[in-house]
């Protein structure tokens, strides 16, 4: 209950088990905590009371009835669910566990629609119109740079994307999208798969032993773990986007995420304790990427679309293990292959109907 919750204008949020719902843009965005949260919600209910009570008294009592379930929540005698969807992306909960995963908080990210749009004014009401695709080859998109408009990610900006098919040596085609904003000079790239996802999950371990390490390229996919034993981290998938850069840029990425652009690492909602645990995680990453610690880094990918360069190619490499191997029902879940049928997909249609 005490943990810290930034909910924004936009955000919604809900309680399923009360079938309780806090429409988005009927408060004003806040910083508090679960237990704030509640407590909001039952100052609202409880606003207008004495004049239900007057005009409506089995309204009122119902009211009353559940607010008092709301009051029995902060007492946690039943494990409850606490939803924020937010469209906008700027509502955090904050995870007490950090730089560890928090078995309790899931993230999910996902593309806003274009009523999610218009609500935030990101558009106008009238929808151009679609232009129709140009019949472009692979050849040529190999030898071409894309260019289309978009919204800088960090002040919402116009601002140009371009994108290119790229070939990486002894591995596939991935498309890398870089973002320049001109308003406030944020720069971001994102590297998505041009090929099918594989028939087997990849994990690829690296001991790293010397400061040259840092130089091997790597591609993270968007659907890719990161694990640092010995610093007992993780990273989900989805964390970070999916990224074509070495494995220097990958660990001070995690570093930026984790300890420098950590939301509840600053300002009032900041402790001593915490950020001193997140300055010291930040600490020892700096020591693996200048070499002072040795350590392993195992990249996980069930889409099986991650790489790290093998030095030694086209030998192999002593000092990196690649696994393949059979994903798992809740990994082939997260990639949405479980209801996912390309073959004789229509033998049900042909079936005669029994009668």
């Amino acid at each position: 209950m005490n943990r810290e919750v930034v909910k924004a204008d936009s955000a919604t949020a809900k309680i399923p088990e009360l079938d309780f719902e806090i429409p988005a843009f009927t408060q004003k965005g806040a910083l508090s905590t679960i237990e704030g949260l509640i407590d909001r919600a039952v100052s609202g209910l409880e606003q207008d009371q004495p004049v239900r009570k007057a005009t409506d008294p089995d309204v009122a009592a119902q009211i009353d009835e559940f607010i008092a379930k709301l009051g029995k929540l902060k007492e946690v005698e039943t494990p409850f669910t606490l939803i924020i969807d937010d469209p906008s992306g700027n509502s955090f909960i904050e995870n007490p566990n950090a730089p560890q995963v928090d078995e309790a908080l899931v993230v999910a990210h996902y593309n806003r629609n274009a009523q999610q749009d218009a609500l935030l004014g990101l558009q106008t009401d009238d929808v151009a119109e679609v232009e129709p695709p140009s019949e472009n080859t692979i050849e040529e998109m190999r030898n071409e740079v894309l260019q289309f408009n978009t919204n800088c990610p960090e002040c919402n900006a116009p601002a140009s994307t371009n994108m290119k098919l790229v070939q990486i040596p002894h591995f596939k085609e991935v498309i890398i999208m870089a973002t320049n904003c001109d308003s406030c000079g944020n720069r971001t790239n994102e590297v998505k798969s041009g090929g099918a996802t594989e028939h087997l999950g990849t994990k690829i371990t690296l001991r790293i032993t010397d400061p040259s390490d840092m130089t091997r390229d790597l591609l993270k996919s968007e659907t890719c773990s990161v694990i640092i034993p010995e610093l007992d981290f993780e990273l989900g998938m989805a964390a970070i986007g999916g990224k074509f850069t070495t494995l220097e840029g990958l660990l001070k990425d995690i570093k930026d995420l984790i300890v420098d652009k950590n939301p509840f690492t600053v300002g009032d909602s900041s402790t001593v304790e915490r950020t001193e645990k997140l300055r010291e995680f930040g600490r020892k990453l700096e020591a693996i990427i200048s070499g002072e610690m040795e350590a392993h880094i195992i990249l996980d990918d069930p889409a099986g679309n991650s790489y790290l360069q093998n030095v030694y190619a086209p030998d192999p490499d002593p000092e990196m293990k690649t696994e393949k191997y059979e994903r798992t029902f809740d990994q082939s879940e997260e990639l949405g292959l479980n209801d996912m049928k390309t073959e004789g997909y229509q033998e049900k249609e042909e079936q005669p109907a029994d009668r």
